[in-house]
């Protein structure tokens, strides 16, 4: 019986463009609005890979190269450089070294600045009035500038110890000079300045230097740099204590020196007790300290540089200028957002670390939830006395909700004629251009009516099959899906609960055997189902599946039917259905086979769907929080559980991933792969179960490592995609995916299974 309530739409006449449909036109506009949201959440994920990757970088790099040169030849370095002062320099090219002189020490600190010895350092110096070169690592420059501000205003020198502390006699040449170019940056940034002393790693005395280091000396020689050596070496990171650290920090008798402390790299409190009682049994025995600049002008000949002897204690501003310029132009702006970047990097990692913490147990704590109540619920559905109430037999009306279903409406319309449950069938043609109604009426299958309405949406559809719905039960199903002979029996027994207003089915992916298909599977019996068995004992179901969901007509109406402000229509009215203190639950033995999205843009623009409409409908009754009685359940449970597992916690767990994948790079490999395993078993285990509890085969969980790799993280973007559309304010409509018609019953199920009615 067809029941047409719009005439059919009369062919374009030949030679003719058809002109789009409604539908058409709004995918066209709601495709063209999202574009920048994409591109959006794309630039916001890249930003977030970009300041993990900063941040690690500001530890160690890539690869980090922690090799140390040793015992390698000197043949091809000058005996004059080896033999001379711990000052290098190339005035004209040539290799010249200079001495500090008689009765004067330069302190140098290596490896600062670290926000703990440092500070304490300068607040020694600036006591006893005594000037230090601080030879900095780059990457803590950038990521504590304020001390390296304090400590260029108080009057000291700095000095570049390259950015990431290697040993530059290993590295290329390209390598080097990223090295001090950074380092500079960091300098700009902090203190508005750049420098031209120089302090290799792992260098002390010029005796150091080899036929592998001189190159790199000569070259930096060559850019203007000097490069500092020491007479002197506290030995202060052996820790030996405070008497051994004088003791090897004192020159011999009237001899100068450059001497070695470290203001970092470890624990450093035996030098910050050392260091004023140096300085006092230094100045004791006449000795005066000045900078590496403040030697350097004491040795240039009258006129032709800084004023000689202008550093006794403090280096004068002359002697600075000449190690430190003022940055300017791109150097400056460069530098500060260097340092603006790594302060963003220094302040995101540690909360993304705080909220992993969060997720992670959140996760778990999901996992454990899930199984318990997961097995509950299998165990109490699947008792031999369990029962809703007296079997329903009466008679159901099933809508079909159907807009350019011909690849799909024949298979979908076949599977329904075999039910075991008596049913009276409405197809709705949402206004198919493909001749999708013409095709249900040809079966010529009993109890089968084709209601026609121009294009309007799904919501509009399904109203207009309740509208002509026979019975007091419907089932709501799509076009693209087929029930097994038994689906509708099962479906439809709770009602003998006058409480229940609506059953969820149990949704199966049809098209499981291309890879998209297998994944999305196991998504299905691990996420949606073993969900759906929690949220029914906890009372708060969230979501009827649009693929298989029954109703009371009467609750359905009483909540105003489906409504279009969401894009989950399914979603919305369930959450309204709580709210007006109906009970909704899962029945696990009711089968629905749909076809799941078979490419990847096919599945982003369905999921991008769900997750919106999702948080649409969350919005939409936010003020279920505060109901109150049983009606309030869902407020006071659902709402928060499904806000925490499918917003929050999916926004943020590819922290997961990104830390896993930064503490391979930057931290420890071995660890980082062991405890993302460890993940990954736990949640075989969860799939394990649940593909058990739907007698589902195991052989599809070969795939689920490779799924975490590539398809989770497909699910991420959309969902961060979705999150952008709504802060926005972007709205969608209902999105036709393509079909192929390939899903059917598959042989031999349906037609016994394990009865609840």
């Amino acid at each position: 019986m067809t029941t047409p309530t719009t005439p059919p739409a009369t062919p374009p006449a030949r030679g003719r463009r058809r002109a789009p449909s409604r539908m058409e036109r709004a995918a066209g506009r709601a495709a063209a609005l999202q574009r920048p949201r994409v591109l959006l959440a794309l630039l916001l994920l890249l930003a977030l890979t970009c300041v993990m990757l900063l941040d690690g970088y500001l530890r160690a790099e890539v690869g980090g190269d922690q090799r140390v040169r040793t015992g390698a030849s000197a043949s091809d370095v000058p005996e004059d450089v080896l033999d001379g002062g711990p000052i290098l320099s190339f005035p004209g090219g040539q290799a010249t070294t200079v001495s500090v002189p008689d009765k004067t020490i330069v302190l140098t600190f290596d490896d600062g600045p670290d926000p703990t010895w440092t500070p304490q350092v300068l607040e020694i110096l600036e006591k006893y009035d005594v000037p230090g070169t601080f030879f900095l690592v780059g990457s803590m420059v950038a990521r504590h500038p304020g001390i390296v501000r304090d400590m260029v205003e108080q009057g000291n020198e700095v000095g570049v110890h390259t950015f990431t502390h290697v040993d530059l006699s290993y590295q290329s040449q390209s390598r080097v000079t990223r090295e001090i170019e950074q380092t500079q940056l960091a300098l700009a940034g902090a203190a508005g300045i750049t420098t031209t002393l120089f302090r290799a790693p792992y260098s002390s005395e010029t005796d150091a230097i080899d036929n592998y280091s001189w190159p790199v000396y000569e070259s930096l020689g060559e850019d203007g740099y000097t490069s500092v050596f020491i007479d002197t070496d506290s030995d202060d990171w052996k820790r030996p204590g405070v008497s051994k650290i004088v003791e090897w920090a004192t020159p011999e008798d009237g001899e100068g020196a450059s001497v070695l402390f470290h203001d970092a790299g470890g624990e450093r409190s035996q030098t910050i007790e050392a260091l004023p009682k140096y300085i006092e049994k230094m100045k004791a025995k006449g000795y005066t300290f000045t900078t590496v600049s403040g030697v350097m002008a004491d040795q240039q000949p009258a006129g032709t540089g800084p004023a000689a002897g202008a550093a006794d204690t403090k280096g004068s501003g002359d002697s600075l200028q000449a190690a430190h310029h003022q940055a300017t132009g791109a150097t400056l702006y460069e530098g500060k957002a260097l340092v603006a970047a790594v302060a963003v990097a220094e302040w995101t990692v540690p909360a993304l670390s705080a909220g992993l913490v969060i997720v992670g147990v959140a996760v778990m704590g999901r996992f454990a939830m899930m199984l318990v109540l997961a097995r509950r619920h299998h165990r109490q559905r699947n008792r031999r006395r369990f029962s809703w109430g007296p079997p329903v037999t009466g008679p159901v009306s099933v809508i079909v909700p159907a807009y350019n279903e011909k690849e799909c409406i024949e298979a979908t319309l076949r599977s329904l004629a075999r039910s075991t449950h008596p049913i009276e069938i409405i197809v709705v043609d949402d206004g198919s251009t493909d001749g999708t109604a013409e095709i249900a009426e040809s079966l010529g299958l009993p109890g089968v009516r084709v209601v026609r309405q121009a294009n309007a949406g799904k919501p509009a559809a399904l109203n207009n099959g309740v509208r002509h719905a026979r019975y007091d039960i419907v089932v709501m199903m799509d076009g693209d899906t087929v029930f097994e002979p038994d689906t509708v029996r099962h479906l439809v027994q709770p009602f003998a609960d006058p409480a229940v207003g609506a059953v969820a089915g149990n949704a199966k992916v049809g098209n499981r055997r291309t890879l998209i298909g297998a994944w999305q599977h196991i998504e299905y019996v691990m996420g949606f189902n073993l969900d759906r068995r929690m949220y029914d004992l906890l009372r708060c179901m969230p979501t009827i599946p649009g693929a298989i969901g029954a109703f009371r007509r009467e609750a359905v109406l009483q909540v105003g039917g489906m409504s279009h402000d969401t894009l989950a229509e399914d979603t919305d009215i369930t959450i309204a259905l709580h709210r007006a203190g109906w009970r909704v639950v899962y029945e696990e033995h009711a089968r629905a086979w749909t076809e799941a999205p078979g490419s990847l843009g096919q599945l982003w623009s369905q999921r991008y769907r769900w997750s919106y409409g999702t948080m649409q409908a969350l919005w939409k009754h936010r003020r279920s929080l505060t109901d109150k009685g049983p009606s309030g359940r869902f407020g006071r449970v659902g709402l928060p559980l499904v806000v925490l597992f499918q917003v929050v916690t999916p926004v943020f767990a590819p922290l997961i991933d990104v830390f896993t994948v930064y503490s391979m790079l930057f931290v420890d490999f071995r660890a980082a792969l062991l405890a993302w395993l460890a993940v990954l078993a736990v949640q075989l285990v969860c799939a394990a179960y649940a593909f058990r509890l739907d007698g589902e085969k195991y052989r599809y969980l070969l795939m689920m490592p490779l799924q975490q790799l590539a398809y989770r993280q497909m699910m991420y973007l959309v969902l961060i995609h979705s999150c952008v559309t709504a802060l926005t304010g972007g709205r969608l409509r209902w999105q036709k995916l393509k079909r192929t018609g390939e899903v059917g019953t598959p042989a031999g199920t349906g037609t016994t299974g394990t009865g609840t009615g």
